[in-house]
């Protein structure tokens, strides 16, 4: 199986949503609550029962890579706060996230380099592919996607300062954040989210 999955695509940080679903989890609701508030309450408040369903699996997915101590940061941490946690859950449930900010970012940082270049990500999707031969073979559209995502949650943890212009900020990842992921020895994860000098 490939290291590598494009469900990033179905969304960034997504940060209002995932206080929601932080909170659903804590309270260990049954299934069929948690149907009855994601399809019929619309507790995310989208449009249509699919994107609610999707972006359950997604934001759920990411935060039950991590324990309820990291979800009462998502649900009752600060906007930063909050966000470096789900931040943290986004890198351990997807090493193509972790794995840019470690090896891309990373480098940009190293070289000084005042911006993020968004042509790096396709050049990087390819030494992934040598590295990784079961890494799937994703069309243009579902690339760009995955870089908007990507460059999106970088935005969002601020790594950079916008997706339209990419400059590299310095960023500080919260203490209540890194004290769980050193008490869990979440090692991966502290190494890709501490790049910013």
């Amino acid at each position: 199986m490939s290291r590598y999955k494009a469900d990033l695509t179905a969304g960034s940080l997504k940060l209002p949503e995932s206080r929601i679903i932080a909170d659903l989890l804590l309270r260990e609701l049954p299934a069929e609550d948690w149907k009855e508030a994601i399809e019929r309450s619309n507790v995310l408040r989208t449009k249509q029962v699919a994107t609610a369903q999707r972006l359950t699996r997604l934001i759920r997915g990411r935060l039950e890579t991590m324990g309820p101590e990291l979800w009462k940061i998502v649900r009752d941490g600060a906007g930063n706060v909050a966000a470096h946690a789900v931040l943290a859950a986004a890198v351990k449930h997807s090493p193509l996230l972790g794995d840019f900010l470690a090896q891309v970012v990373a480098e940009q940082y190293r070289l000084f380099s005042p911006t993020l270049p968004a042509g790096l990500f396709n050049n990087w999707l390819e030494e992934c592919r040598e590295r990784d031969a079961l890494m799937p073979q994703w069309n243009d559209s579902t690339r760009r996607r995955l870089r908007s995502s990507i460059f999106q949650v970088l935005a969002q943890a601020g790594y950079i300062d916008s997706t339209r212009t990419l400059r590299l900020q310095t960023v500080h990842i919260a203490e209540q954040v890194l004290h769980y992921l050193k008490k869990h020895k979440e090692d991966y994860v502290l190494h890709c989210i501490q790049v910013a000098p």
